[in-house]
């Protein structure tokens, strides 16, 4: 293994990887050597994302609502790269409302993206790495939204609360098959992804549209927003023999925001 290339040989799966984070992770993991399944709900924008990506990356199509569209996924990139060493866990949605105003469906949608997504595709992952009797790395994305509770984003924290404790449950449960699941929170991050958070509070606190955001920047002790890019190196860490020993635990990288 090259300097450079720590994740040479070895094969990802991430999800919501079209675009954002995700597309972050992916194009960090093939510097580093892997190969990389970009799945998303939006197949062609995954293909779009494959055209920019190279040859080391692959489009799959997957809603992690639907345990046959998850299934299928894992099947084809297992396929595909005669394996799967690595999952990133990343497709998510963020919902705000106050309390007096949350609707059944939205915390419907917002759990079974969040917390249904995230378990299914990590049994379907895991059962995958279990019969191929070579380990693995699975990695969840939570946030520092998970770490506490937020007046206007009840729904959105205690999913990712739940996944920071899926997580730890997880990763006792299956590292006796040498499969190591730990999580990442990031903290605010700037991108498309931002822009919708910051809607919700223009609506909620009545401010003026991209307040939210500038405000929520000027707090991080780093002093400023973080960018996908950011979280890549404890992606790429995460996945590399160096963390064998890591077990159940959740990272913040989040400019200092949060300390646990």
């Amino acid at each position: 293994m090259s300097v450079g290339k720590r994740l040479e040989g070895k094969t990802a799966l991430i999800t919501g990887a079209a675009r954002g984070i995700g597309f972050e992770f992916a194009k960090a993991y093939l510097r580093e050597g892997a190969r990389v399944a970009i799945a998303d709900i939006n197949i062609e924008r995954a293909r779009e994302a494959v055209t920019q990506l190279g040859e080391s990356a692959i489009a799959i199509e997957m809603d992690v609502t639907k345990q046959d569209s998850i299934d299928k996924a894992v099947e084809d990139a297992a396929k595909a790269f005669d394996g799967i060493d690595i999952l990133i866990n990343n497709a998510a949605l963020f919902t705000a409302a106050p309390i007096a105003e949350i609707t059944r469906q939205d915390y419907d949608r917002t759990f079974a993206v969040n917390v249904a997504g995230t378990l299914f595709t990590m049994q379907a992952v895991a059962k995958h790495m279990i019969a191929r009797r070579k380990g693995g790395k699975i990695i969840n994305m939570a946030s520092q939204a998970g770490r506490r509770g937020e007046g206007l984003v009840a729904v959105y924290c205690a999913t990712k609360a739940a996944v920071i404790s899926l997580t730890q449950s997880a990763g006792l449960n299956l590292i006796g098959h040498g499969i190591n699941v730990n999580a990442i929170a990031p903290g605010v991050v700037d991108g498309e992804h931002w822009d919708g958070v910051d809607a919700f509070f223009a609506k909620y606190e009545n401010k003026a549209p991209g307040e939210k955001k500038k405000e929520v920047g000027a707090s991080v002790p780093f002093g400023r927003m973080g960018r996908a890019e950011d979280l890549t190196g404890m992606a790429i860490f995460l996945a590399t023999p160096e963390a064998d020993y890591i077990v159940s635990q959740c990272f913040n990288v989040d400019g200092g925001q949060w300390m646990s």
